[in-house]
Parts: C-alpha cells; sequence; structure tokens
C-alpha cells in the first residue's frame, strides 16, 4: 500500500477512518487523495490528515491505481457513470464499501473488465475495531486481494468470503450489527431505570457490562455459551433472566431480525439494476 497511489470517493466517517488508519501506519499522506463534495469534510481530512481532497471524483481518481468508493449505495450507479471513461484507461483496483452493491454491478458501471473487492465495513471501524467481510471477483489477482487486505486492515478484523452471495448475511451479522447491541444497551439502561437506578448508574453499569463482556467473548477462548452457563448459579438471578429472555423467543428474534437484514440487502442491490 506504502507505493500505491489511492483516491477515496466520498470522504464520510468510514472513508476517514480508512485513511487515518493508512495514515497511522506509515501511510504516505501525498498518495492519498480523496473526492468529497462538502467543503468542511474536505478542510478536516486536509488539516488531521494532510491528504490531497478534490470535490469532483474525476479530479481525484487522476493517475489512482486503488479506487475506493465510500458513497451511499442509492448514488453508486450515477457516481460510477461519471467515471467510467476514466476507469477503462486507468484499468483501477476497485474497491467498494457500500452495501447491496454487488461486484457484478460495480464492474458493469465503470465499463466492465475491471478487478472489483466488495467489503462490508462496520461503524467499530472508526475505532479500529472493527470487522470486514471482503469478496473478491475473479479479475483480482494475488496483488489486489492483498491492497484489499492491507487497506480493510486498519479498520480492524477481516473476514474472506469465496461466494458472493453470502455477502448480505455479512451484512445482516457485523454490517448492521453494532445497531443491535446499542439496542441491547439502551434497553438494559432503561430496564434499570424502571428499577429504581439513578440514569447515570444505569448507564455506567450497562455499557461498562457491554465492554466486559465482547472483551471476555474476544479475549478468551472460550465459546459464548459457556461463558454464559458459567455465569448463570442455579436458580440464581442470572438463570431467571435467562429463561425470561427464551421464553420470549429471544434466539427467534433474533434469527428474524437478521433474516430481515440480509433480505434487506438483497433488495437494494435488486433496486440498483
Amino acid at each position: 500500500m506504502n507505493n500505491a497511489r489511492i483516491a477515496f470517493i466520498g470522504g464520510g466517517n468510514m472513508a476517514r477512518s480508512l485513511v487515518g488508519g493508512l495514515v497511522a501506519r506509515g501511510g504516505d499522506p501525498a498518495l492519498v487523495q480523496v473526492a468529497e463534495p462538502v467543503a468542511q469534510l474536505r478542510d478536516g481530512l486536509v488539516r488531521d490528515l494532510g491528504v490531497a481532497v478534490f470535490e469532483h471524483a474525476a479530479d481525484a481518481v487522476e493517475n489512482a491505481g486503488v479506487w475506493v468508493f465510500a458513497v451511499k449505495p442509492q448514488v453508486m450507479r450515477s457516481v460510477c457513470d461519471g467515471l467510467s471513461g476514466t476507469a477503462q484507461v486507468q484499468r483501477p483496483l476497485a474497491i467498494s464499501i457500500a452495501a447491496g452493491i454487488t461486484t457484478g454491478q460495480l464492474e458493469e458501471w465503470l465499463g466492465g473488465e475491471l478487478p472489483v473487492v466488495r467489503t462490508m465495513p462496520n461503524t467499530p471501524a472508526l475505532l479500529g475495531a472493527g470487522v470486514t467481510g471482503l469478496f473478491a471477483s475473479p479479475r483480482v489477482d494475488a496483488t489486489g486481494r492483498g491492497i484489499a487486505e492491507s487497506l480493510l486492515a486498519t479498520a480492524g478484523a477481516t473476514v474472506w468470503l469465496e461466494d458472493e452471495a453470502l455477502m448480505d448475511a455479512v451484512t445482516a451479522v457485523s454490517g448492521s450489527g453494532p445497531a443491535y447491541v446499542f439496542l441491547l444497551a439502551e434497553a438494559m439502561m432503561a430496564a434499570g431505570e424502571a428499577e429504581g437506578l439513578p440514569p447515570d448508574a444505569a448507564r455506567t453499569l450497562a455499557l461498562q457490562t457491554v465492554l466486559g463482556a465482547a472483551r471476555m467473548l474476544t479475549e478468551s477462548d472460550v465459546a459464548p455459551e459457556e461463558l454464559r452457563r458459567r455465569v448463570t448459579s442455579p436458580n440464581g438471578t442470572t438463570q431467571a433472566a435467562i429463561e425470561t429472555f427464551e421464553a420470549g423467543g429471544f434466539r427467534a428474534l433474533v434469527a428474524s431480525a437478521i433474516h430481515a437484514a440480509r433480505v434487506r440487502g438483497a433488495e437494494l442491490s435488486a433496486a440498483n439494476p
């Protein structure tokens, strides 16, 4: 990555986190070119990261061998249409972080016969604690896969998939997943307040519990079900809560929610033929 000129089309939070990760790991800011229509965001990228910024995507991709598409799915086709001529001349590696846009769609919109890597990071990437699913089209060689891996690894863990159809499931589990945890924390805080805790105490207790449980899950080799068993004493308070969750169909509800998210991801793809 240190020798590749890379263009980011879109300079929002996710793009900023990836650029920041590259620079923090020794990448040369002079080789990073970002297209962002919002002047305030451009100014922040220059001030904080020292990269080159442009208002228009056509200027940002000049001489770049890697293009990272960090725009919303709804505008991806129009953005690609405006860059297709340049793409056919420069033949870049195209990397997308947009939900629901397939490698075939992106390749077609850029004029065809280009290497494309589809990725799905999640918002903890902003803290370098994310996880990203990746899929490479057949035109992506080992070097291209390495570039994509190096880029997304700045945001956290990476998982490669060999079946693109599974990317919608990645979106459902990890792409949307942080919101599920936020919802659980929100519900725990509200429940704590309902039981008489002051709001600040309920917040601290709930958030630190989520943080601590996440660290136990990620920093040990113990399976989640075993960790749960260890804190669930027979006839104790935890068992009473777990039994209530189970009686309310907790697992089925989670499965239905993730399925709904996966279906929506497929619908986004179908809406951009």
